[in-house]
């Protein structure tokens, strides 16, 4: 599926696949109970939605103190998603990323900077071309103090811009891991044309706004 939806990048937009209807209602995911996921080795994991998954592990991938992102599908209602379904918009599903990293060289914070300096903040369902409820803006917290961490960095956001930002807060839940065919997709796929139209672009402007936060 993906090679086709590639193949006509151009004529749309370059977008990473078809758009999605809006979800359902999800009351009861953004208000249960947040999973707190211990450290392993030293290493924390926190989760974002920014669009298609592709861009944002590039982009967590060359932050200091990242050690991995993994893409996969987080914030809905069913279980088991793969891409075609989170796709159709039914699942409730965001296309997410996994960051793994030390909270010794970098804090929860920063990776909350790194979200919202490298998206455009205030698109609602999707990131550029990527449109649809799969590529909607949401940060997972897993405590209280993350969620802080979060309202109040969208919060300012929101008044610097005097617009209202998208992002959705959810509590995180569960974390399903994509394909093997997504992941790194950008190492294993470097001339595929979403890669150097709309991926690599995307990271360069991260990278030319926070050079202090990219890894040598």
């Amino acid at each position: 599926m993906k090679s086709l939806f590639l193949a006509l990048s151009f004529i749309f937009f370059f977008s990473c696949q078809n758009s999605a209807q809006n979800p359902p209602k999800q009351q009861a995911v953004k208000t249960a109970d947040p999973i707190e996921v211990p450290l392993i080795n030293g290493k924390a994991k926190a989760y974002f939605a920014s669009g298609c998954f592709w861009c944002v592990e590039n982009i967590y991938e060359h932050v200091k103190g990242v050690e991995e992102v993994i893409s996969g599908y987080a914030g809905g209602h069913t279980k088991n998603p793969t891409y075609e379904s989170s796709n159709t918009g039914r699942t409730g599903h965001a296309e997410v990323v996994e960051v793994i990293y030390d909270p010794n060289v970098v804090s929860f914070a920063t990776l909350v900077d790194v979200y919202f300096g490298s998206q455009n903040p205030t698109q609602v369902n999707g990131q550029g071309g990527d449109i649809g409820s799969q590529y909607r803006s949401i940060i997972f917290y897993q405590n209280k103090a993350q969620k802080k961490i979060i309202e109040d960095k969208k919060a300012a956001l929101a008044k610097k811009l005097n617009q209202k930002v998208a992002a959705e807060v959810y509590p995180f839940q569960k974390f399903w891991i994509a394909e093997d065919y997504h992941q790194d997709y950008e190492k294993h796929n470097p001339q595929n044309p979403y890669i150097q139209n709309v991926s690599i672009p995307r990271y360069e402007r991260f990278k030319a706004k926070f050079p202090e936060l990219i890894k040598q």
